[in-house]
């Protein structure tokens, strides 16, 4: 175990933060991260951290681009003021919908972030519901990977009767997922076939899987323009079933995504705080908000101590 821990934040997610070092029961480490009038990232540590064990948090949430590169800054300051260790907590990582080539001369940007962020001097990487399991193997250095998935099922096993609610797959790719989210609650399967016309855009074609006079719980791991969320919605509605719920854990909640969740026939949708969505909150009352905070915190307390992170998988 380092001799001290610092906990820093940049500017994405303050909320959180402030809720994590709560729950541990210390100070948020007092950190000036602003710009300068042309835009580039001043960061500036008002705090000692020589031998310390550091841990920023920092959703790369919208502005992307700024977000990560705040990270980078604040990465390379504290190597520079010989931080024993640096860790980058990440409960959003960016471009990590871009994990692979689906077209010819196209980037795979998720592993170019990674190489950027430890080239920058991070030491280790805590993060949560990446969208590709295999992200975890663009970084040479140690990633923990962990679930809000007992979160949710919490919240949701507290407020709806989950032998008669089914759990759907939104697409193909994350019928793993909602696999092991309804075993968790004991609840029974379906599955989204969806065609996806053009990036942002999705066309549902049919539901696999018998949702009649059933609750429906559309389960991914994030939302963004919430037109694949709506229109299979839509779908499960139209092949018969009775409440419409969706839980994600990164609600990105972009372009007219609130729109489209206040005219559907979703009744409730539960997130996790991963990205901020105060603003958001107060244009749609469908939103329920349910809070990583615990579970980062006792992550930290964990890596910090050297102990193992494994339990909190279950």
């Amino acid at each position: 175990m380092r001799v001290g821990l610092k906990i820093f934040a940049g500017n994405s997610n303050p909320r959180l933060a402030e809720a994590i070092t709560r729950y541990m029961g210390i100070p948020l480490g007092v950190a000036m991260v602003g710009s300068f009038s042309d835009g580039e990232i001043q960061v500036e540590f008002r705090e000692n951290v020589r031998g310390m064990d550091v841990f920023v948090i920092q959703s790369t949430c919208q502005p992307v681009n700024d977000n990560i590169m705040e990270l980078l800054v604040m990465v390379d300051a504290l190597k520079r003021a010989s931080a024993s260790r640096v860790t980058a907590v990440m409960p959003y990582y960016g471009y990590a919908r871009q994990d692979r080539k689906v077209a010819s001369r196209a980037p795979i940007t998720a592993k170019l972030i990674a190489d950027i962020i430890t080239a920058a001097g991070t030491d280790r990487v805590l993060t949560i519901d990446l969208h590709a399991g295999q992200i975890q193997g663009f970084f040479d250095i140690p990633v923990d990977h962990l679930y809000a998935s007992p979160i949710m099922a919490e919240s949701i096993r507290a407020e709806l009767e989950t032998s008669r609610c089914t759990v759907v797959s939104p697409d193909a790719g994350g019928v793993e997922r909602a696999r092991a989210f309804a075993k968790r609650l004991g609840a029974t399967l379906a599955i989204i076939d969806k065609r996806r016309a053009k990036p942002n855009e999705s066309a549902v074609m049919h539901v696999i899987g018998d949702v009649t006079g059933r609750d429906a719980i559309i389960c991914d791991d994030m939302v963004d323009t919430a037109g694949t969320l709506v229109t299979a919605a839509e779908a499960l509605k139209q092949s018969g079933a009775r409440d419409i719920y969706a839980c994600c854990t990164h609600p990105v909640l972009s372009g007219e995504s609130m729109t489209r969740i206040n005219q559907s026939p979703i009744k409730k949708l539960y997130i996790a705080d991963t990205i901020s969505v105060e603003k958001k909150m107060e244009i749609c009352a469908k939103l329920q908000v349910e809070s990583v905070a615990p579970l980062l915190g006792e992550a930290i307390s964990r890596i910090h101590r050297e102990v193992s992170v494994s339990e909190l998988f279950v």
